[in-house]
């Protein structure tokens, strides 16, 4: 059996051609190519993957900062209308105060104290007012300061030392919490020889 083994397998040297041999080789590097595109393939795929997960990650926080923003808008809003409703809550007793006033009967009753009850609301107000940071500037005999008061005409000083002093408000000026909502008008004097 040997001798048919090696007889064989001389056979199959001779009857071998040198394009076999080129077969082989070719195949070799067709299996080498399909394990690099293969790879190449797993890793487009694993990249893919990674950008598919970047863009979910990327879309769920654009979502999730966009209700955070809603939210907020939301709350701001409702802040604002909760305080206008406590502002109003504390002027309703102004109000009627003002409504029980102009249901007298003027004839029947003393003009000083009509006067009275109108000036007692007035306080009552602007407590109210006060309650929320409204502060009434009414600056008579202080320096004249142009961010506060807006001056409609001047008067004569009778010294220099009453230059540019408040002879007069004719109409007071408000802030609330620091933010000038109406200068007061007001008469400044002014010193001249």
């Amino acid at each position: 059996m040997p001798d048919d083994f090696r007889t064989s397998a001389s056979k199959e040297q001779q009857g071998r051609s040198p394009a076999d041999g080129e077969t082989r080789a070719e195949d070799a590097s067709d299996s080498a190519v399909d394990g690099v595109a293969a790879e190449a393939s797993e890793a487009q795929a694993a990249l893919q993957r990674q950008l598919d997960e970047q863009r979910d990650k990327y879309l769920r926080l654009a979502a999730e900062f966009d209700n955070y923003r809603k939210r907020m808008t939301r709350e701001r809003q409702e802040i604002a209308v909760r305080t206008q409703a406590d502002l109003i809550r504390q002027l309703l007793d102004s109000v009627d105060d003002l409504g029980r006033v102009t249901a007298v009967d003027a004839s029947r009753v003393d003009p000083a104290s009509i006067v009275t009850g109108v000036e007692a609301v007035q306080k009552k107000l602007l407590r109210a007012l006060s309650n929320v940071g409204l502060e009434v500037l009414n600056p008579v005999d202080q320096p004249f300061n142009p961010e506060l008061h807006e001056a409609v005409t001047t008067e004569r000083a009778l010294s220099p030392e009453d230059d540019h002093l408040i002879a007069q408000v004719y109409q007071p000026g408000y802030v609330l919490q620091g933010q000038l909502l109406r200068p007061a008008r007001v008469v400044v004097k002014q010193w001249s020889e």
